[in-house]
């Protein structure tokens, strides 16, 4: 929020930030496979996940409502976080500017507001040996308080090989003259709030149709180093036409999520 926009009473805009992280990997039996899953599912659990949401909470600014939390089987698991805003009686102007806000090690409290969601989905290739690991966090807010607070800290919280971030403003509010704002702040990527080195680590491709304030970023990790993506097992301990194999299924594997289609 700009210093000199004033506005006609409550601000009516709603602004929601999606995420799909995924986190991708090889194991080659079916013993490794149930163990990754096992991994995941208890790293990920439902108190875990309620922490991190938590923590989006407070660095947006908001006040906790409603927990609710879910560990399902055989794996997976959900949080619903229900948040509402109060007035601030002493409000920082910086905390009601939008930006990728702190990275976990330096999480604090600020403010206050709607919902926010996270949702699990382990699963693996039952012949190739991939697995993947998707995570959806939605994070949704009206009035003042802005989702991309919460950029750096999401990105950072987790191994995210690929991230997809959508983000829209909805509705519109109303100036102290009576004119209509389908937006409050300036925009022209999400690429705008993203922390430095996530940029430089990033391969990213942008879709925005500005007219409608809708944003859309996919994120594509650069490095690859194989070692990174082998459960239960190390590069050492495979041949080398292993090790292409399995790095030529993992790179189709990330461009195939990547650009959203089958590949040959």
């Amino acid at each position: 929020m700009t210093d000199n926009l004033r506005l006609h009473g409550f601000n009516n805009l709603t602004s929601s930030l999606s995420f799909n992280i995924y986190d991708i990997c090889y194991a080659k039996t079916e013993e490794q496979r149930r163990a990754y899953i096992d991994y995941i599912d208890e790293l990920y659990n439902a108190e875990r996940l309620t922490q991190i949401l938590k923590d989006v909470t407070n660095i947006i600014g908001a006040h906790v409502l409603n927990i609710s939390r879910q560990d399902y089987e055989p794996h997976g698991a959900s949080v619903t976080i229900l948040i509402a805003e109060h007035e601030l009686e002493e409000a920082d102007p910086e905390q009601m500017e939008p930006g990728p806000g702190p990275l976990p090690e330096t999480v604090v409290a600020h403010l206050d507001k709607s919902h926010v969601t996270v949702h699990s989905y382990p699963e693996s290739h039952p012949d190739n040996g991939i697995s993947t690991f998707r995570l959806d966090i939605d994070v949704s807010t009206c009035g003042q308080i802005s989702p991309l607070k919460a950029l750096n800290y999401l990105i950072h919280s987790f191994d995210s090989d690929i991230v997809t971030m959508d983000y829209r403003v909805r509705g519109f509010t109303r100036d102290v003259d009576g004119k209509k704002l389908f937006i409050d702040h300036d925009i022209t990527s999400i690429q705008d709030y993203l922390a430095e080195d996530t940029k430089r680590a990033y391969q990213m491709v942008d879709v925005n149709v500005y007219q409608e304030n809708m944003f859309h970023t996919k994120m594509l990790l650069k490095d690859f180093e194989l070692d990174n993506y082998l459960f239960g097992t190390s590069r050492r301990d495979i041949s080398f036409e292993e090790a292409r194999d399995i790095e030529s299924r993992l790179r189709k594997e990330m461009l195939e999520i990547f650009y959203s289609r089958n590949m040959d």
